[in-house]
């Protein structure tokens, strides 16, 4: 009885939370086969199967995943380089702070769509109006994290070290650097949602292929089946990618310098 009771406490999330998700598709599943869900306003998870499938095999659903895979790849690690380095000169020199703050917290403040017309007539209507609105959504949590991150350096560390003539490179490396690191994977997991979302609303308002596309594509043509199976590939590559954030996140959690 006790493998059973240690496995079931091992896997008790995925268990509930898997259980959960399959009594809910089989419900809705259910009501679909019944005639009860109306095929203008939703779709069954069967038709939604049958349509990912067709589009893999015969449309071009693995060229979109692609090209939408490519422009949040590019974005995301742009926004993850530049958010981790400003972040650290900002939360660490504080003129430079007083200098960038205003505008930052300006653009912190614009909704990001609102910016997505003009990054459109900036960059055109091709793959890097996408990739830039990618950045620019991500860019933004990991930088706020990154500035926490590296004010929140414990004050006694910082003492000690420039008492034993610690130089800036050191403080860095040693104390100011590993001490952010659980904040920049947080705001590295905060990032991957933001910039999924970057993803659909660039391929949604200037672009003729990807997922963002597609689920536009589906809405205007009131094709409900289409337009979920974008919105589930967003979603499952939204649970990976934050459920890889929140493993690094935890694994270096404790990457802190003790006193």
């Amino acid at each position: 009885m006790e493998p059973e009771k240690s496995f079931y406490r091992r896997y008790e999330s995925l268990i509930l939370g898997g259980g959960s998700v399959a009594i809910a598709i089989g419900i809705w599943q259910a009501m679909w086969s019944a005639g009860k869900i109306s095929p203008l306003f939703m779709s069954g998870p069967s038709a939604i199967a049958a349509r990912f499938w067709e589009d893999l095999t015969q449309g071009s659903l693995g060229a979109d995943m692609a090209y939408s895979g490519k422009n949040f790849v590019l974005g995301f690690l742009g926004a993850v380089v530049a958010g981790v380095v400003l972040g650290v000169l900002v939360g660490w020199y504080r003129r430079l702070a007083m200098i960038l703050e205003p505008f930052l917290n300006a653009l912190y403040a614009t909704p990001r769509v609102a910016m997505v017309p003009l990054i459109i007539i900036w960059f055109g209507i091709g793959m890097w109006s996408k990739v830039f609105i990618v950045f620019i959504s991500a860019f933004f949590p990991i930088l706020v994290n990154t500035i926490g991150g590296i004010k929140a350096t414990d004050h006694d560390l910082l003492r000690a070290a420039r008492a034993y003539c610690a130089s800036d490179w050191q403080i860095f490396t040693t104390l100011a650097v590993p001490g952010a690191v659980p904040f920049i994977l947080t705001g590295v997991r905060q990032g991957v949602a933001l910039g999924l979302i970057g993803v659909v609303v660039g391929e949604m308002f200037g672009g003729s292929e990807g997922i963002g596309f597609r689920v536009a594509y589906g809405g205007q043509t009131f094709a409900t089946d289409t337009l979920f199976v974008g919105v589930i590939i967003i979603a499952t590559a939204g649970i990976v990618l934050t459920w890889f954030a929140e493993r690094l996140e935890k694994r270096f959690s404790r990457w802190r310098p003790e006193r």
